[in-house]
């Protein structure tokens, strides 16, 4: 077990932001987090569990431990004719498991190609995009009491899996370590969606009618993208905002004063507005600020050009959030993680 001192965190996080731990250590295996949890560096200490650093903003120097989770490993745990079941570890890098489960004619998580991150935090937040969220190809997921250094299995309904949330968001916000995550997944008779128009128009381009489960992933990275930056060339974490999701009948009433208000159906009662479109119509999209702004080319992502602040993201996204609220009366919830 080793415990590093003034670690630079800028390697870690999406951002690019150059904040430092004081503590830092990798874990490789429960047995090891175990081990941890009973020293003075985790007991003394706040505790920061650290992923592929790609949901959360460092507006600070963290003064305690931070706990990056190393654990890999993709391993089948049971099949039948129509599915596998895939036990992964939470240190996974997601995108090389989603090329991964392609590669072995695995469905159910293509339309979630090039989604930043690992295994163990895509179910904290139900990562989803074009059509699919986690929960849909969810089994269940081993994780540590970092309290009592004992595991639990959670099933699905146990995870309260909800719009970019789950319980590990909200009720047990910071009380568990997820090892590893096992998912089902389809073997034959894959469930192709493409109901999102973009998927539609370059599966049109490419001449595809009958898509297989590569042929949408394929067409996902490259709609990502032609709209989101890339992490390595600018810093930014993908979506920072929610999209909202407001009563039927207050969307009726924007409607009339914004004619062109795109609206998505959610239920009987509830229509989700897209938080970029809101932000770019109260003129936040291109803005650059010193070495931070909104990105060029999708209002959603807020971005560090270079030398940016984490301090001065969230004073950003807080501007950005009055403007809204101001214009069309939505509040804008932030997906992001602010440390």
């Amino acid at each position: 077990m080793i415990i590093q001192k003034e670690v630079s965190l800028k390697p870690f996080n999406t951002f690019g932001l150059d904040s430092n731990a004081a503590l830092f250590m990798e874990v490789n295996s429960i047995a090891e987090l175990q081990s941890v949890i009973t020293s003075d560096a985790f007991k003394n200490n706040e505790v920061l569990i650290l992923g592929g650093g790609s949901n959360i903003l460092l507006t600070r120097d963290f003064s305690g431990l931070v706990i990056r989770n190393q654990i890999t490993g993709i391993d089948i745990v049971s099949e039948d004719e129509d599915h596998v079941f895939v036990k992964v570890g939470g240190g996974e890098i997601w995108h090389q498991f989603v090329l991964h489960a392609i590669d072995n004619n695995w469905g159910g998580i293509e339309n979630l190609s090039l989604i930043p991150g690992t295994v163990g935090a895509a179910p904290m937040q139900n990562i989803g995009a074009y059509g699919i969220e986690i929960k849909e190809v969810f089994e269940s997921l081993t994780a540590l009491d970092l309290k009592t250094g004992e595991t639990r299995l959670f099933n699905k309904e146990e995870c309260q899996f909800g719009y970019r949330e789950s319980i590990f968001k909200l009720e047990a916000k910071g009380q568990y370590f997820i090892a590893d995550v096992t998912f089902k997944l389809t073997k034959s008779n894959h469930k192709i969606n493409t109901s999102y128009g973009a998927i539609q128009d370059v599966l049109r381009e490419r001449s595809i009618s009958y898509p297989a489960i590569k042929d949408v992933s394929d067409a996902v990275i490259s709609i990502r993208q032609s709209k989101l930056p890339d992490p390595k060339e600018i810093g930014n974490s993908g979506s920072f905002f929610k999209n909202p999701t407001i009563d039927k009948i207050d969307y009726e009433g924007l409607k009339i004063e914004f004619p062109n208000i795109p609206g998505y159906i959610v239920s009987e009662n509830e229509i989700k507005v897209p938080a970029g479109w809101l932000i770019e119509q109260c003129g936040w999209k291109g803005l650059k600020r010193g070495g931070i702004g909104v990105h060029k080319n999708q209002a959603l992502v807020l971005v560090n050009y270079g030398g940016g602040k984490g301090s001065d993201i969230a004073a950003l996204s807080k501007e950005i959030q009055e403007s809204v609220i101001d214009k069309f009366g939505i509040e804008l919830t932030p997906e992001v993680n602010f440390i």
